[in-house]
């Protein structure tokens, strides 16, 4: 299938006197989870990040480290899989031609990936429509989220951007992100598999002009709500006839999000001024009704974590496939009636499986969880007032010495990051050195960040807060990240321990606090390898979950929880 579809699409190279084509993960509104996955199409890789670009003879898959095992077993058949952060694609392809669709990159993009040693040719029509064609999703309308859940109302979010415009004396705002719409007029969708965010884009002038750039039929239940009128919903295919009769002369527009296109239709009237969009920092930083119902959202998220727990660690495991195991855990959340879906697809891997980072089981790797087997389950939910990721590592029977070690080192490094002095570690750079210590003292590491930032009912993945080897943005009160440390023993096994956390300032001084409640394994750790702080950290987070999450539980899970937190 995959041959037949690299075939159909070299033969267009001709009508458009290219030599390849670029075929990028993200749609047109640059969405992490989108309906519409193209590189999936013509590369069967389904990871969250990758750039293919097929040639006359030969093709290309570029992810990176997390993905290079996973693409290798999906695509390694039709495509040569490069680790993106080592070799841009620049660096392997030199003296051709390429196409590209100039609505699903941005200006950035092409720069870092391709420079200026190739020449990059404009399609305006995407090559993978015309090979194959996903039915349309149905139109699902857009809904207002509440204020005393948002917190502030749109109203005051819109003035805090013309603030910000009129001090840079920018006549209008582009917020071509979707999540950074649903953050500022305080709406919700249903466009993505994964997260309630609305595919549209928003043009915010300094003084009262404000454009809602989607179709008509899903803005029909919020024009009411926030008092517009049908002529602030603009249809995309008019967005250009919009920018021509909009009178000013400087435009922000976001380099992260902005499409090529959409850039050039812009800049044909206006100055740009490439800042990016204050709404990111705006958002990132969450307001206390925001945290409260983030917490709500974890003790309920946290629940349904902590049976699945039980009920893994005390059943007979002879029937147990990897997929029965996220299916009973996605019961386990639907419990609840605030629970809607997952905020990403469940990684969920038994042995060398759990080796993958980012692995999704399928029916032909889905394996039968054993009874010697290293579980690693990395799962989350949207519920009606906030987002959760958490992940766990699990056993179910007595590891050797080396597996409980470098579980010990993995807690260690987590208990480091949730115990971060951030006046003096104030960057998410400065606080993955912590994570990552006492791995890299013993000559191992993982090839992925320690945290990402997490929306409020929104994307699992924010900016521009992060826990990396090279993010700089200043950690701030408000800010929700994730703690995710691992280790992956190729062929073997997988660990990663993960809680959301969020910054709370105390006698001036800021500190992390934990979102995530659930139980850690403690099967898996070798106790003489922690210090008195973080045996003292351990329990008393494990006192925490037993005494938030007792009353939800049955007598048995109950009982099993205080024995297993005590």
């Amino acid at each position: 299938m995959i041959s037949k579809r690299i075939k159909q699409l070299r033969n267009k190279f001709y009508r458009f006197d290219i030599d390849g084509y670029i075929i990028p993960k993200n749609d047109e509104f640059f969405s992490e989870y989108s309906a519409i996955n193209r590189l999936k199409i013509i590369s069967n890789f389904d990871g969250s990040a990758g750039l293919a670009i097929v040639l006359r003879k030969k093709n290309y898959l570029f992810v990176d480290g997390r993905y290079t095992i996973q693409a290798q077993q999906q695509s390694g058949k039709e495509f040569k899989i490069i680790e993106i952060h080592k070799f841009r694609p620049y660096k392997i392809i030199k003296n051709l031609t390429l196409g590209f669709d100039p609505d699903l990159f941005t200006t950035k993009q092409l720069k870092v990936y391709f420079g200026n040693s190739l020449m990059l040719k404009q399609i305006n029509k995407n090559l993978i429509d015309e090979i194959y064609k996903e039915k349309a999703p149905k139109i699902k309308t857009f809904f207002s989220l509440d204020n005393k859940i948002a917190g502030k109302t749109f109203k005051s979010k819109i003035n805090k951007v013309r603030n910000i415009l009129k001090s840079n004396k920018a006549d209008y705002l582009f917020v071509s992100a979707p999540e950074n719409v649903a953050w500022v007029l305080n709406i919700r969708g249903s466009d993505d598999p994964n997260s309630p965010i609305p595919n549209c884009r928003l043009i915010i002038g300094k003084e009262k002009e404000l454009f809602l750039i989607t179709q008509k039929e899903k803005a029909l239940k919020i024009i009411k709500d926030k008092k517009l009128s049908k002529k602030q919903i603009i249809n995309s295919e008019k967005f250009e006839n919009l920018i021509k009769k909009l009178k000013g002369a400087k435009f922000i527009i976001d380099p992260l999000s902005c499409s090529i296109i959409n850039e050039n239709i812009i800049k044909s009237k206006f100055r740009i001024i490439n800042i990016g969009d204050p709404c990111y920092k705006l958002k990132s930083i969450k307001n206390s009704s925001e945290i409260k119902h983030m917490i709500n959202a974890h003790i309920e998220d946290g629940v349904a974590l902590t049976k699945f727990i039980y009920w893994i660690k005390n059943i007979n495991k002879k029937k147990i496939t990897e997929i029965n195991s996220q299916k009973k855990l996605e019961k386990f959340r639907k419990l609840n009636k605030n629970y809607l879906f997952p905020s990403f697809n469940t990684i969920a891997g038994a042995g060398s499986n759990a080796a993958l980072p980012h692995y999704i089981a399928t029916k032909k790797s889905n394996k039968i969880i054993k009874k010697s087997d290293i579980f690693l389950c990395d799962s989350g939910g949207q519920y009606k007032f906030g987002t959760t990721d958490v992940t766990r590592t699990i056993c179910f029977s007595e590891q050797k010495n080396s597996v409980k070690d470098m579980f010990t080192k993995v807690l260690k490094g987590h208990i480091a990051v949730a115990t971060t002095n951030l006046k003096k570690f104030n960057t998410g750079k400065k606080v993955d050195t912590r994570a990552r210590h006492f791995l890299k003292k013993d000559g191992f590491d993982y090839p992925h960040g320690t945290g990402h930032g997490v929306g409020f009912f929104s994307n699992v993945h924010e900016g521009p807060q992060s826990i990396t080897k090279i993010n700089t943005v200043k950690l701030e009160k408000g800010m929700i990240v994730s703690n995710e440390p691992g280790y992956y023993k190729k062929g073997h096994y997988g660990i990663r321990i993960e809680n959301l956390l969020y910054i709370k300032k105390i006698n001036n001084k800021l500190h992390f606090e934990n979102l995530t409640l659930a139980p850690i394994e403690k099967d898996l750790i070798n106790f003489k390898l922690l210090n008195n702080k973080e045996k003292k950290y351990f329990n008393e987070y494990h006192m925490k979950v037993y005494m938030t999450l007792n009353p939800y539980l049955n007598k048995t899970e109950k009982t099993w929880l205080k024995s297993f937190t005590s």
